[in-house]
């Protein structure tokens, strides 16, 4: 049997009877941590194997380690990381192998704790106007520069032993509202959305799994988006929902869970949710459908064992990089 269409979270730092019991009659497909769920590199590797014994196998865990504002993973037990455009700007023409590093050093964080998939590279192209909790965030102002970086990023992370997700497809960089509170609408005209937005996306495509964006593009309003990312941006692998307990989708959490899995969404991504909320959005979520389970199964085939390194070495390489500045 398929499991629940749906990453799920946990309350606290351990899970709490009533959580295992849920977690193990609802088999969510994934688990994603938060800051409240990160103490000691010990208890996150004893969290995520409780949640992996609760469903019965090895289930995805993922995170948002971005680096910068975005990073769940702190001092003094995780490294600080500046803004990835801070970043990009900082190393120049060795951009791409200071991300390399970056996420590489990160894969290796994650993987030593549990943690195999990791939320980006995110790939939302700057813009003028883009809200400020999301433009430090990105890589640059040129699609094939972010493209460029996130291709490094995501080999970082796959060379880690890290599922990347690419997010927040296909492109949030026009927004000039925070999703997390309200529902950005974006007025460029398709072809625009097409060579500058959608572009690193498309050249991304064939990176295991994706997150979608709670946006509104005023110009494609008569094509379903995820027509758009499937048939034109060309991504046919696993695709999760951004959390749907954001104020940009309303309060209905079961009709959006309904909505975006009906929509083609393959996972309903909730979080920071009471358990009786996560109850719900599991049962509305379902069994991954047949077309689902292949791409989970592609998306999984995708996680291999880190490969050997020199993690020192690689630190020592990304310091003098950035002139020993490489670390918020």
């Amino acid at each position: 049997m398929s499991a629940t269409a749906a990453i799920l979270d946990a309350d606290g730092l351990t899970l709490s009877a009533d959580e295992k019991a849920f977690f193990r009659d609802a088999d969510p497909w994934g688990f994603i941590l938060f800051a409240r769920n990160i103490d000691t590199p010990d208890q996150v590797r004893a969290l995520c194997a409780e949640m992996r014994e609760a469903v019965g196998r090895d289930a995805v865990i993922t995170i948002d380690q971005e680096g910068g504002r975005v990073q769940r993973l702190r001092p003094p037990q995780w490294r600080d990381w500046m803004p990835p455009l801070d970043l990009v700007a900082r190393s120049g023409d060795k951009a791409e192998r200071a991300i390399y590093l970056m996420y590489r050093i990160i894969a290796d964080e994650l993987h030593q704790i549990g943690i195999d998939s990791n939320c980006a590279p995110m790939v939302d192209v700057a813009g003028h106007a883009t809200h400020d909790f999301l433009r430090n965030r990105c890589y640059s102002s040129d699609p094939a520069r972010v493209a460029a970086v996130g291709r490094a990023a995501a080999q970082g992370m796959l060379d880690g032993g890290v599922l990347p997700v690419l997010k927040h497809i296909p492109g949030h960089g026009r927004a000039v509202v925070d999703s997390h509170y309200d529902l950005p609408r974006v007025g460029a005209m398709s072809a625009d959305l097409s060579a500058v937005d959608f572009a690193p996306f498309h050249a991304l495509r064939d990176l295991p799994m994706g997150m979608t964006a709670h946006i509104v593009y005023e110009a494609l309003d008569d094509a379903p988006i995820m027509q758009v990312i499937r048939e034109e941006i060309g991504f046919d692998n696993l695709i999760m929902t951004d959390d749907i307990s954001m104020k940009a989708l309303g309060d209905d959490l079961v009709g959006n869970t309904r909505a975006a899995l009906a929509a083609g969404c393959d996972i309903a991504l909730y979080c920071n949710g009471a358990l009786s909320d996560r109850m719900a959005v599991a049962e509305a979520a379902g069994a991954l459908t047949p077309a689902a389970q292949i791409r989970a199964d592609r998306a999984l085939a995708m996680r291999q064992p880190p490969r050997d390194v020199d993690i020192p070495a690689l630190e020592a390489e990304f310091d003098a990089l950035l002139g020993g500045a490489g670390h918020g």
